[in-house]
């Protein structure tokens, strides 16, 4: 079950505030400031603002690890306020932290690497060997607060999030009873924006409004973003016993495959996507029929979306064309690993509160991608399943099923 639900956004640090804003559809995406951009031809991103890392990291913490890092570890106390968890009451052998990484600590990595270009090896700093490493923010998470179970750390680019989360629900099954999961993102600089150029599937629009179009049929790539979400995952006794304010939802089903064609973009008939999607469904012994949204990953590039379009109207059957389907991501961009995560976090508040949040600058729909997006403002509508879909570069395919508990708490 989930618990506890962190937020650190580009529309919004806590998540009242970004959630506020989703339901409102505020665009969050915008033109770069963390650097001077000009010269690249991507100059659009989903920067996080008003996010003061000193009011949640302590600052010798800060030196040693990046901005990513700082986000996850706000959210990770956001999420255990919100569960009403304290650590510290808890043995810490059955306690895990789990979380995704797609591209770890660009910033710090960057500076690390021009002192030593430009001043000499002295002058690299001894944190370079772990504040750059995808799993820097399990270790610094799992330090904080003490939680020695099973830890880990994921790392299959967009759909990296939904695995986290699926490995937490193991762990759980394997006797942990509470796990931080989830993943956020900091890939917002010089470095880091050459390297996401290569996959050239990044919009070149300097118009947010135009930017990131997915299912459109002026779809012309996405728009890269920073933060996440971070989760708590619990065991549904455990949850009870201690008096969990509220239980969210159930990892009801997961499942993923893979489907390489090239670095860059997975099957173009989007069967691989549709196998697990099928898989995650069997798995929570859910059917199409029951599901009542659809949080989309919508990669933004024309031919990923109609696989994606198409993966999903064979998955659905007769409800394929009725199903309401969003993609909240459009008002932030693609966080890569924290993206999925923070769709769950959508879709856990859609089911507390009866309201689908909508899918922005999606005007006209291009041929093959005739879905039920919900794009005139957020619809009203009980949900009690939910299927999340999320790629990665490399092929990765991922499909989580939640389901509101029988006895919600």
């Amino acid at each position: 079950m989930i618990t506890g639900i962190g937020v650190v956004a580009p529309t919004g640090v806590g998540t009242d505030n970004w959630w506020r804003a989703t339901l409102e559809g505020r665009n969050g995406i915008r033109t770069i400031t963390r650097f001077d951009a000009s010269q690249y031809p991507v100059t659009l991103a989903g920067e996080v603002d008003g996010f003061e890392p000193g009011e949640h990291v302590d600052q010798r913490l800060m030196v040693q690890t990046d901005r990513w890092t700082w986000m996850a570890l706000a959210a990770t106390q956001m999420a255990l306020d919100d569960a009403g968890f304290s650590p510290s009451d808890h043995e810490p052998s059955r306690m895990s932290v789990i979380t995704a990484s797609s591209s770890g600590g660009n910033e710090f990595g960057q500076r690390e690497i021009q002192n030593l270009w430009g001043k000499g090896p002295i002058f690299v700093g001894a944190y370079q060997s772990i504040a750059w490493f995808y799993a820097a923010t399990t270790g610094q998470i799992s330090i904080k607060y003490g939680m020695k179970g099973e830890c880990g750390v994921v790392v299959a680019e967009g759909a990296g999030g939904l695995e986290a989360l699926a490995q937490s629900s193991r762990a759980i099954r394997r006797g942990i009873d509470a796990v931080v999961s989830g993943g956020t993102e900091a890939p917002i600089g010089p470095y880091a924006l050459v390297c996401q150029l290569q996959s050239g599937a990044l919009s070149e629009e300097a118009d947010p409004a135009d930017a990131y179009r997915p299912f459109d049929k002026r779809a012309n790539g996405y728009v890269m973003g920073e933060g996440g979400a971070i989760l708590l995952v619990e065991n549904l006794r455990s949850a009870r016993e201690r008096g969990a304010p509220h239980i969210y939802a159930e990892i009801a089903g997961y499942a993923a495959t893979n489907g390489p064609c090239h670095y860059t973009s997975g099957a173009a008939d989007g069967d691989p996507l549709r196998r697990a999607i099928a898989r995650a469904l069997e798995r929570a012994h859910t059917s199409a029929d029951e599901i009542d949204v659809v949080f989309a990953d919508a990669a933004g590039t024309h031919a990923a979306d109609v696989a994606e379009a198409r993966a999903l109207r064979e998955s659905l059957g007769n409800r394929g064309a009725e199903v309401p389907v969003t993609a909240p991501k459009t008002m932030v961009g693609r966080l890569y690993a924290g993206g999925a995560p923070l769709d769950v976090a959508a879709a856990l508040l859609a089911m507390r509160d009866g309201r689908l949040p909508p899918t922005i600058n999606v005007d006209d729909l291009a041929d093959g991608c005739d879905l039920n997006f919900v794009r005139d403002g957020d619809l009203r509508t009980e949900v009690n399943t939910a299927l999340v879909t999320a790629r990665g570069f490399g092929g990765f395919n991922s499909a989580l099923v939640l389901r509101r508990p029988a006895d919600d708490g």
